[in-house]
């Protein structure tokens, strides 16, 4: 079985972390393993991974291919695999790839899964796991036809880091296209609050947006404490849906959006630790943190859901006056 793992290269030439991850999981299925990269410039990222038992390297690199473009990143992928001639092709679910493995798939006459979260050679079998309905399903792949095409999705396999010194076969690619990359146009660092790489989640609840103790709300501060401590801790920012839905109507904090929301019906992420703030814990909002290493909440009720063991610790207290603390101590 010949295995080759494929992914674009970051703007500075490096292999990302979603990548090395995927990486892991091509490794780990045996075989012939086959490295496939593409962007700007590869022999950085090849260099990174070069001993990872990888029997051969190939390489698109060039101008056309610095910034994520359909027409060049897909013939690149395609280039790539029919000279690799592999049997399992396995890419990070970054939002690059995710956007061509259809159209790679269909050139190379390949069946495409995306978004696995396990991947393992058992007896003369691959078996691919993803979750299903909002992560309450879990289901397992097999597919007999090859090629077959799968992403995976990053926090789910260990990253390769093998530095060395890499053989690359550079091939010869002409896009055929008719766009043009002018400029990207991103927010500034600072203004990102969704990080998906971050080592912390904060979430923050409906009690936010509701009147505190003197009766009156205060959400110009809660604003402010919440981006303060996110600036200064450089965390990811979720929501719960209550809370989403008062920003939408104007009544709360005006920088969350349903791309925020964790839960049942929003995102799940992954993060090596989370805390909640002004969260009750219900269940349809906890199960979105099922995949975090080690929950905090912070809530004045000591009877609310976090205490009932869906929380590691729970600090009873004002969410207020300890973020107010917090962020004092960090500046």
């Amino acid at each position: 079985m010949n295995v080759l793992f494929l992914a674009h290269t970051e703007k500075d030439g490096s292999l990302g972390k979603a990548a090395a991850e995927a990486l892991g999981a091509a490794k780990g299925l045996g075989g012939e393993l086959i490295v496939g990269l593409f962007g700007a410039e590869v022999q950085r990222a090849a260099d990174a991974v070069a001993g990872c038992g990888a029997a051969k390297f190939y390489g698109v690199a060039g101008t056309d291919f610095a910034d994520a473009r359909y027409a060049s990143d897909a013939a690149a992928a395609e280039a790539i695999a029919k000279a690799a001639g592999a049997d399992i092709i396995v890419a990070p679910s970054t939002s690059r790839m995710s956007r061509v493995a259809a159209g790679v798939g269909m050139r190379l006459g390949a069946k495409v899964d995306t978004r696995l979260t396990g991947l393992e050679a058992v007896g003369d079998k691959v078996v691919g796991t993803r979750w299903f309905y909002r992560q309450r399903l879990l289901g397992k792949i097999e597919r007999d036809a090859r090629p077959w095409l799968v992403t995976v999705d990053s926090g789910c396999f260990n990253a390769v880091q093998a530095p060395g010194s890499a053989s690359v076969e550079l091939l010869s690619v002409a896009p055929a296209t008719r766009s043009e990359v002018v400029e990207i146009i991103a927010p500034a660092a600072d203004a990102q609050t969704i990080r998906p790489d971050a080592k912390l989640l904060l979430v923050a609840g409906a009690g936010w947006g509701k009147s505190q103790a003197d009766g009156q709300k205060h959400v110009d501060e809660a604003a402010r404490l919440i981006l303060g401590l996110l600036s200064a801790t450089q965390a990811s920012l979720g929501s719960s849906k209550s809370l989403v839905d008062q920003s939408g109507e104007g009544a709360a904090l005006p920088f969350l959006t349903h791309m925020h929301q964790v839960g049942q019906t929003g995102a799940t992420p992954r993060h090596p630790k989370g805390l909640a703030t002004c969260c009750h814990g219900e269940e349809p909002h906890v199960v979105g943190w099922r995949f975090i290493g080690e929950r905090r909440a912070i809530n004045l009720d000591a009877n609310c859901g976090w205490a009932q063991g869906k929380a590691d610790v729970l600090y009873v207290a004002d969410a207020f006056a300890v973020m107010s603390k917090l962020v004092d101590l960090l500046k």
